[in-house]
């Protein structure tokens, strides 16, 4: 049964940390775009080409291409009319061109920074730098961000004309938190669930192996005299391994064995229901004593 529980636990464990592990393996930066006047936030995916954004962010004026040129929607061509304002991030549509490309219109276009964004699809993707000859991206200056469709629409529409806009990289506290989790946290959390199973086992098993007290006070007692002992009787208790004195309380298990009653009581409730001597079972119901088994607890 607990090597079950186990089993289920660790599966659990690792579907619950299946999408973390993917996306640290891939090495995915996510940043943020947040909109200045409104404070509103959109989430968005840093390039795989091109420069980082710094700690402090990037702050500019995002507007879209298509309200410079119409028919350039897309930024797969460099602009030909000047935006409408210094320090500007250009907003694009993804399609027709690879994303270095579109990188490479607007950085010449005068753009401090990209923004890609899905007409077709939610779920961010990290951009590449594809085709032959556009794997050397030392040329690209700029920094580049992908968002997804709900994003985009968001942005595209209040980008109708320029909007101040705030390029903030997520701080990466969170991953190492999660990855402290994985490795250390999990582990442990499993090991104190392995354990407490373990002793609720062990207190079972232990509840199981001694005897109820009310059947070890039904258990027939007589007083010790020296004069009415039999040849064949014991003159010592086989747990203290002391001699019966006149007057001494003893305890007659099932078995007929005789043993003080302080002696034999304490090992039947707190160490085993059996005979120390023949290890016979005291809740097992005899002949004489039929009731015995009446006595035992419910489980």
């Amino acid at each position: 049964m607990l090597v079950r529980l186990f089993k289920r636990f660790l599966l659990l464990l690792l579907l619950a940390h299946c999408p973390f592990i993917a996306r640290w393996s891939n090495f995915v930066v996510d940043a943020t775009i947040v909109v200045v006047a409104t404070n509103v936030t959109y989430q968005d995916r840093i390039a795989a080409f091109g420069p980082r954004l710094t700690d402090e962010g990037l702050l500019g004026y995002l507007v879209s291409v298509e309200m410079i040129e119409a028919n350039n929607q897309k930024g797969c061509s460099k602009l030909k009319r000047k935006a409408p304002t210094e320090q500007w991030i250009a907003l694009v549509e993804r399609g027709q061109c690879t994303f270095i490309e579109k990188v490479r219109n607007m950085q010449a276009s005068g753009a401090i920074a990209v923004v890609v964004g899905d007409n077709e699809k939610n779920g961010l993707i990290t951009m590449y730098a594809t085709g032959e000859l556009l794997w050397d991206t030392s040329d690209v200056n700029i920094p580049s961000v992908f968002i997804a469709q709900t994003e985009y629409k968001d942005l595209r529409s209040s980008s109708l004309k320029p909007v101040e806009v705030h390029l903030v990289k997520d701080n990466l506290l969170q991953p190492l938190l999660d990855v402290i989790i994985v490795v250390i946290l999990s582990p442990t959390v499993m090991m104190i669930f392995i354990y407490v199973l373990w002793r609720i086992r062990q207190r079972q098993r232990r509840k199981q192996d001694i005897a109820p007290q009310q059947v070890v006070g039904n258990l027939a007692t007589k007083i010790f005299f020296e004069s009415k002992r039999q040849e064949n009787e014991p003159q010592e208790c086989a747990i203290c391994l002391e001699d019966y004195a006149d007057g001494d309380e003893l305890r007659i298990l099932p078995c007929k064995h005789e043993f003080h009653i302080t002696c034999i009581d304490s090992w039947l409730t707190t160490r085993k229901k059996f005979c120390p001597i023949c290890k016979r079972d005291i809740c097992s119901p005899t002949e004489e004593t039929p009731l015995l088994s009446n006595h035992e607890p419910t489980p």
